[in-house]
């Protein structure tokens, strides 16, 4: 069983592979090599061979912990930085996780104490999955492996398909498959007596200063994400960057270039409005790059589309993952390391609709029953009625209206296209309950810090990190975030909310910061990301595809295909901009043909090296001599 929930991944890891077996646990190990390549071979133990590690991803504070480690008589035999976490458990126990700086997911287990101890990182950079049957506890850095295990049966886990059609992912701990989850972000896990327990090591807090000036903060920021950088450049293989139109991208390139020189990749789309290359190009100009970038036209997304659902595991209807597969795919013919963006918009305020709170404040001084009033005058409006929209979000708190940067589907809707019964929608864990449950602990924040902390917890992890992974992963390269330091965090969660949105700016003291570094039409460009045509395909080149697939679709138990179908012709006629429902639908139905109807079959390919694992630990009690399968 090992052997086939690895060969899922070897396009995480085609570097080295490596199995432990012993009583109640078998490891199975891909790897990609980046740190110690001669030594890293996995899964690794201690000196005595009491302990063994799974570890996928990079700690960049090693070197630190390995010399913290020798001056405490632990003796290494790699100068990998797995065999650190294995010393640092040794030491500290469970409480080793909060000392690394870094990008993880890891399984240790103990053979004296008897004990399975599991983390992820505080950002969930690296994903985590795992599920508990009747035989076993199962681990993996992947889902697709957990799939191999012979007495699981996939099927729709009903409650995450009806938050997907929300959030256009499946918010943590579930996934779409039902009893497989995920390890949240910044908590660990232990294993003893058949018992699992999970704890959160490390909270996120913004503590904003406001006895500082402007200054400070941006001499900070400069200094923090220099020192960021410079840690996630460690590695003993090739390494380069994204590099897309904003700041976010700019400035890891910019501050690599004061290291290193550096290669850049991007990609356009073949329709113009939508093709930030050239801006990209500009940059990379300025900087002194050397930088490649590809134009995908719809055939070339369309065709790829399914393999690339398959290697993200769950569904995930952003169609920015297109555009990140591509950009990981030149990359990776040329480096094996790649610095890239993610998470500055969350942590220091980036998003447009962070805005929002500004511009609704004069509902501050609105007594609640005039707000009230406001809001049923507002639902009787036709859509499409300038200010509805306005009113409407006006009259709700922050807690209310904001579900993160994507809301598809309102309940209402849902019940109209979904067709599961009505005790699905009666008795299921609601968006709304998903949400509060996080606004309630940052109650005392204001509305543009609880939207940050918010979408750092939600949409962060399920969407913006997915897909980074996945879509990385499956060329082969290993993806690295300077901006999701610990260290950079704790300054930008300083900064006060009057200097991350500012006179109608976004991230305005990062923008401030890197003017030292970067043209000022660069510093202050809007954030584009990797803008994706859907809308126009949907209504051209991918229109008749797009409606075979839903005619041949086999999920009329969960969808109502007329209703799928009316919404495609909406679109299609330009009454009204439907592309991102159609997409949520579109994603779940290839996801469902791959996963659930098996209609396609795709061969796991790797070409690198990456560090990854599949994991199973046997619950006792099912203990024989046949020993594991």
């Amino acid at each position: 069983m090992l052997g086939k929930m690895t060969e899922q991944i070897l396009h995480r890891g085609p570097d080295d592979f490596g199995f432990h077996v012993h009583g109640p646990v078998g490891l199975g190990f891909r790897r990609l090599s980046i740190i110690d390549l001669e030594g890293g071979h996995q899964p690794l133990s201690n000196e005595d061979q009491t302990i063994w590690i799974a570890f996928n991803g990079e700690i960049y504070n090693y070197k630190e912990l390995r010399e913290d480690l020798l001056v405490k008589g632990h003796v290494f035999a790699t100068d990998s930085d797995t065999e650190v976490i294995v010393h640092l458990y040794e030491e500290y126990g469970v409480n080793c996780a909060n000392k690394l700086r870094g990008m993880f997911a890891f399984l240790i287990w103990d053979s004296k104490q008897q004990r399975l101890y599991g983390a992820r990182d505080p950002f969930g950079i690296k994903p985590f999955y795992y599920i508990q049957t009747d035989r076993r506890f199962a681990f993996a850095s992947e889902i697709k492996s957990l799939l191999q295990i012979p007495e699981y049966d996939a099927s729709v886990d009903e409650q995450s398909f009806l938050n997907y059609l929300t959030f256009q992912y499946v918010p943590d701990p579930m996934t779409m498959f039902k009893d497989i989850v995920k390890v949240p972000a910044a908590h660990y896990f232990v294993i003893e007596n058949d018992v699992m327990q999970v704890e959160r090591y490390w909270h996120a807090e913004f503590k904003p200063d406001e006895t500082k000036d402007l200054s400070y903060f941006v001499e900070g920021i400069r200094d923090v994400m220099r020192d960021s950088v410079k840690a996630h450049l460690v590695s003993d293989v090739p390494r380069g960057a994204f590099l897309s139109s904003g700041i976010d991208s700019s400035s890891i390139v910019a501050l690599v270039k004061e290291i290193e020189d550096v290669r850049t990749y991007t990609v356009g789309f073949d329709c113009g409005k939508y093709n930030e290359a050239d801006f990209a190009r500009e940059t990379a100009n300025y900087i002194g790059t050397k930088h490649e970038d590809l134009t995908i036209t719809s055939e070339m997304f369309w065709t790829n589309l399914p393999r690339l659902i398959w290697h993200q595991d769950d569904p995930v209807a952003d169609p920015a993952a297109i555009a990140l597969y591509f950009v990981a795919k030149i990359a990776s013919e040329h480096i094996t390391v790649v610095l890239s963006g993610e998470g500055a918009d969350e942590i220091f305020g980036g998003y447009n609709i962070y805005h929002e709170p500004e511009s609704l404040k004069l509902f501050q001084y609105i007594p609640p029953s005039v707000k009230s009033t406001l809001a049923e005058v507002a639902s009787m409006l036709p859509d499409g009625t300038k200010g509805k929209s306005f009113l409407q979000r006006g009259a709700k708190s922050v807690e209310e209206r904001f579900y993160g940067n994507a809301f598809i589907f309102n309940e209402t809707d849902k019940r109209n296209l979904s067709t599961l019964e009505e005790r699905f929608f009666q008795y299921y864990r609601k968006p709304s309950d998903i949400t509060q449950s996080i606004y309630g602990r940052v109650k005392s924040y204001d509305d543009v810090t609880k939207m940050q902390y918010l979408d750092l917890h939600t949409w962060l992890p399920g969407d913006i990190l997915m897909k980074a992974d996945k879509m990385t992963m499956a060329n082969s390269l290993e993806l690295r975030v300077p901006f999701l330091d610990k260290k950079v965090f704790e300054f930008a969660a300083t900064i006060p909310t009057k200097y991350r949105i500012h006179n109608g700016t976004t991230k305005y003291a990062l923008r401030e910061a890197m003017k030292q570094i970067l043209p000022e039409p660069v510093a202050n460009r809007k954030k584009l990301g990797f803008p994706v045509p859907t809308r126009d395909w949907l209504r051209g080149n991918l229109y008749e595809p797009i409606k075979e697939l839903i005619i041949c679709s086999d999920t009329e138990h969960l969808l109502n295909k007329n209703e799928v179908l009316q919404l495609l012709e909406i679109h299609k006629s330009g009454k009204a901009d439907m592309s991102r429902k159609i997409w949520t639908i579109v994603v779940f139905m290839l996801w469902h043909r791959i996963f659930i109807e098996k209609q396609d079959e795709f061969i796991p390919q790797g070409r690198k090296r990456e560090y990854s694992f599949s994991y199973y630990y046997r619950k006792h009690k099912f203990l024989n001599s046949g020993g594991y399968h």
